[in-house]
């Protein structure tokens, strides 16, 4: 497990995220850090997700199961591995110090004993600043990202930020939102107060059946 950077504490994190900046490496080798503030950012509504009839299905899927924390770092492991990431050594491990202090969070699908996709954030009021997903089989990623919003709702969140809009995200219902804009989103969500573990939190079998399409 890394050690978080001595210029990358837990508590310049939270700082940074109820600020609206979140960070990124060049690489996984690199080094340095950058601090990123975009002009348009991108946020899911938590009212908007879109569950497809072909989601749906997966998200159905009997030999999935849907977890949560049970497998922080390895879902942090699965999100950089890719040929190219932003999570580097100092990012991995205050992230992980995050999670030690209960503002980190993991959504897992595992099938058997594999985990095969999933999704981290962090949670600071009521917003949720999701950071990475990765996916090892199809649509694994997108099952991981309906639970995350169906608990989101659930807990009372007021905010999902994405950091950008990707068309992947967009065929989610993400949008974008300008910097102005986002900035009055997480002032409200900030004076506000959500839960990760809602009480009598009991999934759907299916979350957003009322926003299938075919």
């Amino acid at each position: 497990m890394p050690p978080a950077s001595p210029d990358l504490t837990p508590d310049l994190l939270l700082r940074a995220y109820a600020a609206g900046i979140f960070p990124m490496a060049e690489t996984r080798d690199s080094t340095q850090i950058h601090w990123v503030d975009p002009q348009l950012r991108g946020i899911l509504p938590l009212d908007r997700f879109h569950t497809s009839r072909s989601l749906a299905k997966r998200i159905a899927r009997v030999d999935w199961r849907i977890a949560t924390d049970t497998d922080f770092d390895g879902v942090l492991v699965g999100c950089a591995d890719r040929a190219e990431t932003w999570i580097n050594d100092g990012i991995r491990g205050a992230t992980l110090a995050l999670h030690a202090r209960g503002h980190a969070h993991s959504l897992e699908v595992w099938e058997s004993d594999d985990l095969v996709g999933g999704v981290y954030g962090v949670a600071m009021g009521a917003a949720f600043f999701g950071e990475s997903m990765f996916s090892r089989r199809t649509d694994a990623s997108k099952v991981a990202l309906a639970w995350l919003v169906h608990r989101l709702r659930a807990g009372g969140f007021r905010l999902f930020d994405t950091q950008f809009l990707t068309p992947h995200l967009a065929s989610l219902g993400a949008v974008e939102v300008s910097r102005f804009r986002y900035r009055a989103l997480l002032a409200e969500a900030m004076a506000q107060s959500a839960t990760w573990n809602p009480p009598g939190y009991s999934p759907a079998p299916v979350p957003h059946r009322s926003t299938q399409t075919s």
